[in-house]
């Protein structure tokens, strides 16, 4: 009895639960695979949830929210004058190539559904290149959404982006024609904008820091779409651009955030439940090569319609992570500020757009479905 009331405290459930996380971001990071803060604790706690039946591991949902907020501040940040000028330049151009590139994400889900026979809202939540925080926390908040499918079909999709797109930078596909003097302007903005940040003090930081969860907490309030990112990214965007210079976060802080989130989906993944695995991973990553493929095509349309070159347009259109896709185009001398501001649309457009096109989309198929049981 004494045992049993032990390993059910909370304490020692989030102490077992951080135990587990920490030891698999560690041994992830050892073995240089990527993202080891996201997905080593998301294996480990996944794992040992199962294996250990004595220890109820415990996440509570304030931790999930706090990484939220940071995660949401960091994307606000990367907002700035620059790229705001990129996306006024080619707005109707970001706006074209977001848009065939989610027809092209609802077609492959298309075909998933009907090969797999998993439910198309599902598959079409877990297709959509939102990242994989971002259609988490969607798909949680969303009713009859199956989300080990998604966080399934999202890692995947991930993955073969972290290991193909470098691959394919790096080829004789298109190394030769990147636009080294454009690459090195921008490197300076952001030196000098990390130097001007370095002098900013407390003050400003203390600022964003209240404004940041003060925003999180309002979003929640009026029941915003994922609330704790949002609410933080859209206040954050509006000071960086008024000149109010914040804080880089720490690359601790981020991995902090990111065994946050990792472990939190780890726990809410059911694999058990995951019928015909291995005919969905082999669905997972054809698709996934389709996308890049198509990823491919749509960045020589790009370079057709824009004198940028063809590295630059394939990072900017490639469905990735923001941040892994700059440090790409900065290693082959593409224009990155060409590149954040195809990705930061594209960000944005999904974060805002496509969670209540999602809901009327989920909204008029539920009436389909029903309207055909009473035809029947």
């Amino acid at each position: 009895m004494i045992k049993t009331s032990v390993s059910s405290h909370p304490i020692v459930r989030l102490l077992y639960t951080a135990l587990l996380s920490l030891t698999g971001g560690l041994l992830f990071n050892l073995l240089h695979i990527p993202l080891p803060w996201l997905l080593g604790p998301m294996t480990f706690t996944l794992i040992g949830s199962r294996a250990v039946k004595t220890v109820r591991p415990s996440w509570p949902n304030w931790i999930r929210d706090t990484a939220l907020i940071l995660i949401g501040y960091s994307i606000g940040l990367t907002f700035t004058m620059t790229t705001l000028r990129q996306i006024g330049q080619q707005l109707p151009t970001m706006a074209l190539m977001t848009f065939v590139l989610i027809l092209l994400c609802c077609l492959l889900a298309w075909m998933i559904s009907k090969l797999s026979g998993l439910p198309f809202p599902t598959v079409l939540m877990g297709s959509i290149p939102g990242g994989l925080t971002q259609m988490v926390v969607l798909a949680e908040e969303t009713k009859g959404i199956d989300l080990t499918v998604v966080a399934f079909l999202q890692v995947v999709r991930l993955l073969m982006i972290i290991f193909c797109v470098p691959l394919l930078v790096f080829s004789p596909l298109f190394v030769g024609d990147s636009g080294t003097r454009a690459a090195s302007d921008t490197v300076s903005t952001i030196v000098e904008h990390a130097a001007t940040v370095a002098s900013t003090g407390w003050g400003v930081a203390v600022l964003y820091v209240v404004v940041s969860v003060a925003a999180a907490l309002l979003a929640d309030r009026i029941h915003f779409p994922s609330a704790y990112m949002l609410g933080p990214m859209i206040i954050t965007a509006i000071l960086h651009v008024s000149g109010v210079e914040g804080p880089a976060l720490p690359v601790w802080l981020l991995s902090a955030a990111q065994v946050m989130i990792g472990t939190y989906v780890g726990l809410l993944l059911k694999p058990e439940k995951l019928q015909n695995k291995g005919r969905i991973a082999l669905l997972a990553v054809t698709s996934s090569t389709l996308l890049i493929a198509g990823t491919i095509g749509f960045s020589c349309l790009l370079t057709k319609l824009h004198a940028i070159s063809s590295t630059t347009a394939f990072l900017s259109l490639a469905p990735g992570g923001m941040d892994q896709m700059g440090i790409i185009a900065h290693e082959v001398n593409a224009d990155i500020s060409i590149v954040t501001g195809y990705q930061i649309f594209r960000t944005w457009f999904i974060y805002f757009a496509i969670p209540p096109l999602l809901r009327m989309l989920f909204r008029a198929l539920k009436k389909r479905r029903m309207m055909q049981k009473r035809s029947m």
